[in-house]
């Protein structure tokens, strides 16, 4: 009798259970013991599969992380269109948002998965390629840039302060907050575009 499939089973049952443990308390806040419970395992077997909460919170952000690069491919030659997907995307998982902002809030605890950096630096020099092309405005360095248009593509999401609290009209109209997103994506490459 073949336990790999149920020990792949079990493992996909445990990483969906941490997704949402950590997503509602963070790494600091969540409880092996209540992951355990939810993914119907041993605890102990969390400890098998994952060293300690800390690795099993990486494999989680690492797992969704790479959700989004395959969902959501980057297109520096359709930044508003790529905002636009990005924010459909996060709008859809607000869990991963909420995952990301505890990433955030304890990153001295949590290493950041190498992917990430690599999907940034990747992203970053795109954006310069296109840039040097006069495609995209060199008004500012890509790495700005980039942060720029997923601030304005996740500012709405459940888990950001600001967007939903402030603007509770784009809640009832997500087609329209949709559409000024990528129309002030759009305004913002557009800047020194052509200029090169």
């Amino acid at each position: 009798m073949d336990l790999k499939p149920n020990a792949e089973a079990t493992r996909e049952r445990i990483l969906n259970a941490a997704m949402a443990e950590f997503a509602a308390f963070g790494v600091a806040g969540a409880r092996v013991d209540r992951i355990a419970k939810a993914a119907g395992c041993n605890k102990n077997l969390i400890y098998i599969y994952f060293e300690n909460k800390e690795t099993l919170f990486t494999t989680v952000l690492r797992k969704h992380l790479a959700r989004v690069y395959d969902e959501v491919p980057f297109t520096p030659d359709d930044l508003p269109g790529y905002a636009a997907r990005i924010f459909d995307f996060v709008m859809a998982h607000p869990d991963l948002m909420r995952l990301m902002a505890w990433f955030g809030l304890e990153q001295g605890a949590i290493a950041s998965p190498e992917e990430r950096g690599e999907a940034l630096d990747v992203k970053v020099a795109a954006l310069a390629e296109a840039q040097a092309k006069g495609a995209v405005g060199g008004t500012f360095p890509p790495s700005f840039l980039l942060v720029a248009i997923m601030a304005l593509a996740t500012a709405w999401t459940a888990a950001n302060p600001f967007g939903p609290s402030l603007d509770p009209e784009a809640r009832g109209d997500p087609a329209a907050l949709r559409r000024h997103i990528a129309a002030a994506v759009r305004l913002l490459v557009q800047s020194g575009a052509g200029e090169g």
